[in-house]
């Protein structure tokens, strides 16, 4: 589960085009947002998963390290539904645990774009739970459908498939800043309520094609994009959606 993230990931830039950026020209705090990249971050960097602590060693001994934490923090869902309280916190913990560096930045990339806007629009505390919650559903989700799986899942990548849905209920004219790889990475501008659709719809196909092995948890996206825009649309309704919103788009690509 764990190696394969970022093969996924560069597999589903390739088809889509890289995500840039849909920021509005005025100053916006977002603290929420830029404590769950920044504690991501540190996680990693102090884990095994980065390579960069001595304390695991090298070779042999560092990928073992690397599979026992997956195992520990990481979700595996033959041993979620079991009679163990500390089994039933995976699902959380899980969301700030990354296989390697693309699946790190890919993911703060997304959150960075798209979390910003979104906790202004929700507010600092709701955004908070609605991250964690959206998140902790969205591996519960993976591992009811893959109950005998025991293969490690991590990210936060179906915390932030909730904020993609939520941000195409809230701002779907805000326009989203795409390299496409078959247009010779020209960077072109559509309104989100076209391209979060196009990778949902991406995310589903690759969810009918994914086998009972090692991979990317598509499934998680699904459900988390669906239980974003659905608390939204309870939450927000349709009346209060921000229309077109001018955007100054920072550099990067990758996804969740």
């Amino acid at each position: 589960m764990i190696r394969n993230w970022s093969k996924a990931v560069r597999r589903t830039v390739t088809a889509v085009g890289a995500l840039v950026g849909t920021r509005s020209p005025r100053r916006r705090t977002a603290p929420v947002t830029y404590t769950l990249i920044t504690l991501c971050c540190l996680l990693f960097l102090i884990s095994p998963a980065a390579g960069l602590n001595p304390v695991y060693g090298t070779g042999e001994e560092l990928l073992a390290a690397q599979r026992a934490y997956f195992r520990r923090w990481g979700v595996i869902p033959a041993e979620l539904f079991e009679d163990s309280p500390g089994s039933a916190l995976t699902p959380a913990t899980a969301l700030f645990v990354h296989g390697s560096w693309v699946h790190l930045l890919g993911n703060m990339l997304f959150l960075y774009v798209f979390g910003a806007m979104t906790e202004e629009r929700m507010g600092r505390l709701q955004f908070a739970l609605f991250y964690l919650g959206c998140g902790y559903l969205a591996l519960l989700g993976y591992a009811g459908a893959n109950a005998h799986s025991q293969e490690s899942l991590v990210g936060a990548s179906g915390a932030i498939s909730a904020v993609l849905g939520a941000f195409l209920l809230l701002f779907p004219r805000a326009r989203v800043t795409s390299l496409l790889p078959f247009l010779f990475f020209l960077p072109l501008r559509f309104p989100a309520w076209v391209v979060l659709p196009f990778w949902a719809a991406l995310q589903w196909m690759a969810a009918g094609r994914a086998g009972d092995g090692p991979g990317v948890a598509y499934l998680a996206h699904l459900v988390g994009f669906g239980l974003g825009f659905a608390f939204a649309w309870v939450r927000f309704g349709r009346t209060t959606r921000v229309g077109g919103v001018p955007v100054a788009a920072p550099e990067g690509e990758n996804q969740p």
